[in-house]
This record gives C-alpha cells, sequence and structure tokens, in this order.
C-alpha cells in the first residue's frame, strides 16, 4: 500500500464564532497552497471551504442513528460533506472517559460508513518519565487494530490516519523534538507492519500533534516517518497556512540550498 500525501490538519476543537472562522476560511480559500500536501480542517462548524481542502468532524457516534440525544453520527457527517473524522483525542479519553475498546469500535464504524479516520493515540508525562510510553501507545493502538480487522476489509486501512499525541504536549507549548516524534512513529509503524498483515505499515500515514507551530513544524516535517502535522491552537492564526506549506519551508531549509522535491525529508 503507497503512502499517501503528506497531511496538514487542524483540530479547531470548541472554537471560533462563525464570523471569526469565516475570516479563517477566506484566508485559506486565498492562500497558494502547496499541491503536494493534503490539507484537512476540523472546523467547529462546517464553512465553504475550497474544493481541494476536506473537511472533517471532531467525534461520531458508533450508531447510524437513534435516540442518542447530543450525537452524531458518521452517516451524518458524511451527508453533511465531510471527509474524516477525529476519533480517541485525549480530550474524549479523559474528560468523556472513552475507553480504548469504544475507540476502536468507533474508528471501526466510521470506516463502515465510508468516512477516513484520525485516530489519536498518547501517552501522558507521567507514564512516559516512566517508560511506559510505547506500552500505552501499543495498547490504545491495538484496541483500533482489532475492531478494524473485524472488518475484514483490507483497503480500509488506507483510510486510517493514525495521530500521535503526546498528552503532556497539548496546549502546553511544549513538543516533543523532532527525533523523538521520529523514535515513536517508527516504532508505531514496526507495530502495525506486527500485527496487520500485508503492505499496510509501510503505506500507512502517521501524524504529529502537540504544540505544532510555525517555529517546530518544518524540523518535524523533515523525519523520515512523521507523515504529516495534527495542529490545534496554530490552526486559529494566520500563520497556519505557512505551515500547510511546511514541505516547502523544509526544502528551502537544505543546507545546500538545492531544495528536494519531497521537501527535504530524511
Amino acid at each position: 500500500m503507497a503512502r499517501g500525501k503528506f497531511i496538514v490538519s487542524t483540530n479547531f476543537k470548541m472554537n471560533g464564532s462563525r464570523a471569526f472562522l469565516q475570516d479563517l476560511v477566506e484566508n485559506l480559500n486565498r492562500a497558494d497552497l502547496d499541491s503536494n500536501v493534503g490539507t484537512i480542517t476540523i472546523p467547529s462548524q462546517l464553512s465553504n471551504l475550497r474544493k481541494d481542502i476536506a473537511v472533517g468532524g471532531q467525534n461520531c457516534f458508533w450508531k447510524s442513528s437513534g435516540a442518542y440525544t447530543g450525537e452524531i453520527s458518521a452517516e451524518m457527517l458524511k451527508d453533511a460533506g465531510a471527509e474524516y473524522v477525529i476519533l480517541g483525542h485525549t480530550e474524549r479519553r479523559t474528560l468523556f472517559k472513552e475507553s480504548d475498546s469504544l475507540i476502536g469500535f468507533k474508528v471501526a464504524s466510521a470506516l463502515a460508513a465510508g468516512l477516513k479516520v484520525i485516530a489519536c493515540i498518547g501517552e501522558t508525562l507521567s507514564e512516559r518519565e516512566s517508560n511506559t510510553t510505547l506500552q500505552v501507545l501499543f495498547r490504545q493502538l491495538q484496541a483500533i487494530v482489532d475492531h478494524v480487522q473485524d472488518l475484514n476489509q483490507e483497503e480500509k486501512w488506507e483510510d486510517v490516519v493514525i495521530a500521535y499525541e503526546p498528552v503532556w504536549a497539548i496546549g502546553t507549548g511544549r513538543v516533543a523534538t523532532p527525533e523523538q516524534a521520529q523514535v515513536v512513529h517508527a516504532a508505531i509503524r514496526r507495530r502495525v507492519e506486527e500485527t496487520v498483515e500485508g503492505s499496510v505499515a509501510e503505506g500507512m500515514r502517521i501524524i504529529y500533534g502537540g504544540s505544532v507551530n510555525l517555529g517546530n513544524a518544518r524540523q518535524l516535517a523533515r523525519e523520515k516517518d512523521v507523515d504529516g502535522l495534527f495542529v490545534g491552537g496554530a490552526s486559529l492564526k494566520p500563520e497556519f497556512v505557512e505551515i500547510c506549506n511546511v514541505l516547502r519551508l523544509a526544502g528551502e531549509g537544505n543546507s545546500d540550498g538545492s531544495g528536494d522535491d519531497d521537501g527535504g525529508r530524511k
């Protein structure tokens, strides 16, 4: 399975008035965006974006319809024009007590409904300091693997993006170093290779999230197994356009000044 485009995705969370988001949308619609990068917006409300920018939802329920007040189904998101959905974000895991198993089930349900999924995994600071990062990530990942495998449709893996978001770096201003991110992303890819048959691991896109901004995006994007960036607070700022063009920036950063076609990725 061939790896797709480098991804830059937003997560606006519960932020932005209609007027504020419209300004951001107009900024994106005017921008000269790198066609080698797939841009995804996960707004707090759907807006009239240009067609080459995908739109996604921030969460969905695992049932297609019914008496589930306050929930939204994958089918409803798709009908509204969404292509992606975020599932398993740490805020859903901690604030709303969503378990690994529930998240895995929701991922499979969203895929079955025809959505692409950004499935989030990540460790807390105490888990990192106790050297259990990979143990935690592999547990979270395994729940996703188990439920997606139950679909018996290997091609559905093409619609899964894994987002590594160290909890200790989300909204804190702290960020994993490019080297730390690369080590974890490579470990996640190896784990997928061990647990999923075929060429899924090599083709899977693994993106990094956690205080991503214009200052660190270029270095992160240069790492071999960092296939994209998951941008929170910085996506609400004009600099997000420059982050979308991170591969151009990474190419400009080559020591010989040549600028590689792959954006200087290792």
